[in-house]
């Protein structure tokens, strides 16, 4: 139930060892308001020679940095039918490299010389990027920072190392989706959703794929996108940005741009049905209801984006969200009930509502009441409490992203990766106060009203405890 805005949705989807130090980071916020602030972060940023944007955030509350690359290339980018290769490369990066000028490691060492300074590292993929970060003390930002630029244009992996790392890949997708009936759920309305675009395609990719990639497209994939042009530094700590710079030049600075191509990704036909996709499972317990939605991301429509912001702090955001009070609270008919929106990325990005019947109410009685309080905030909309205290919570929310050490560096990101600006990051919560009651009725209307016909439909996904589908088998027998 967790609310997901344009701050914490990067929290949220960051590794958890990133979320601890968030965590640990924390601070009660001073007094004054992320409003009244100028900028957010007064991150620092500049553009190195050969195109690569090196963004700093000074804090020196403790003796510790956050360092992070991100390459605007993930999942969506990969050619039709090598699904899997970015995350692979990924797993990859990690397996050996040999720079003329920044020196050579065996495969393990970048990790095992991080932990060993006491730092922790790691990497993750998306459909639109590749991010890999070091936390560690800042006297060793040079040491890392030399590590990481070597391996940008000089990943060198033994063939032992390939072939049993394909065999990790393969293991990892058995345990988070094969074996994971709500994962299986999630990528199967994917595909419905996404139909005709490559956000329909697994980040892990499908498995028949994954087990006939190679050598050759990994590399491929990296010579073609793993360039300083096609990259974005970010420093967050206890540095001075001039010194970041400094450092940069002397690593990332040596490294030749190349010619990156063009995102020309392909998009989904107009559809009119609406889709539910049902999965029954033994290890599903409890039926399940899920509706996701395709709404527009900040890049492709940013007052849209920030409506619908807002719009889930009120519907989702806890346990005195509308959805929430109404379906568990008042009328006591699910166990629980959320509404999310994800809108950091390259194209378009989701609105989410899930729930889960409470014993004796059925799924019937779930979908019903939620389409019910849609069509109450259709009608009535928000009240002025309502958006005024939605507000003041996310300003807060920035507050506390200010005063972490590896909040900033995800946030920030985050969103200049998918498309937006310094400017936009710095200045969201004056943007967040500036969206009124009209622009939350126009982005309802038009994105989750139940009674009017979908451009891109809505898919619905059920899930079922298997002895369920045997008693619906035997009912229809009967």
């Amino acid at each position: 139930m967790k609310k997901i805005t344009f701050f914490t949705l990067a929290v949220l989807a960051m590794p958890l060892p990133i979320q601890a130090a968030i965590a640990r980071d924390a601070t009660t916020p001073k007094a004054e308001t992320a409003a009244t602030q100028e900028k957010v972060f007064n991150a620092q940023s500049f553009m190195l020679d050969n195109g690569m944007q090196v963004v700093v955030v000074e804090n020196n509350r403790v003796p510790v940095i956050t360092h992070m690359v991100w390459y605007r290339a993930g999942a969506a980018d990969e050619p039709r039918g090598k699904s899997g290769i970015a995350h692979f490369l990924e797993h990859l990066m990690f397996k050996g490299q040999e720079h003329e000028k920044l020196g050579s490691l065996e495969p393990g060492e970048f990790s095992r010389i991080v932990r060993s300074l006491g730092g922790q590292d790691n990497a993750f993929t998306s459909q639109d990027f590749t991010a890999y970060y070091q936390t560690i003390a800042s006297e060793h930002l040079e040491r890392v920072m030399t590590m990481e630029a070597g391996r940008m244009r000089g990943i060198n992996v033994p063939e032992k190392d390939f072939e049993a790392e394909k065999l990790v890949i393969q293991e990892e997708r058995r345990q988070r989706t094969d074996n994971n009936p709500r994962a299986q759920m999630n990528e199967q309305i994917r595909d419905v959703l996404f139909t005709n675009h490559p956000y329909a395609i697994p980040v892990i990719g499908w498995m028949h794929e994954v087990f006939d990639l190679k050598w050759t497209d990994a590399h491929a994939f990296y010579d073609t996108y793993y360039a300083p042009n096609n990259a974005i530094l970010i420093v967050s700590g206890d540095v001075k940005a001039q010194d970041v710079l400094e450092i940069a030049k002397r690593t990332y600075g040596l490294m030749k741009p190349t010619e990156i191509p063009e995102r020309k990704r392909t998009t989904s036909p107009p559809f009119i049905a609406q889709t539910k996709v049902t999965l029954h499972h033994d290890t599903i317990k409890e039926p399940g209801f899920m509706r996701i939605y395709r709404a527009p991301s900040f890049r492709q429509d940013k007052k849209a984006s920030l409506a619908l912001q807002v719009l889930e702090d009120i519907l989702g955001g806890g346990p005195t969200s509308r959805l929430y009070k109404s379906l568990v609270v008042d009328q006591k008919i699910a166990t629980n009930a959320s509404f999310s929106y994800s809108g950091t990325s390259w194209d378009d990005g989701t609105i989410g509502i899930t729930a889960t019947p409470a014993p004796g109410h059925s799924l019937d009685e779930v979908e019903e009441a939620i389409e019910e309080q849609l069509r109450v905030l259709i009608r009535d909309g928000i009240t002025d409490e309502e958006l005024k205290d939605s507000i003041t919570r996310m300003q807060a929310e920035a507050i506390f992203a200010r005063d972490s050490i590896s909040g900033p560096a995800m946030i920030i990101g985050y969103s200049l990766v998918t498309g937006s600006t310094l400017d936009d990051i710095e200045t969201w919560p004056s943007q967040i106060e500036a969206i009124t009651k009209r622009d939350i009725n126009l982005v309802t209307q038009k994105y989750i009203n139940p009674d009017e016909p979908f451009h891109l439909p809505p898919v619905t996904g059920i899930l079922l405890p298997a002895e369920q589908q045997a008693a619906e088998h035997n009912e229809k027998v009967k």
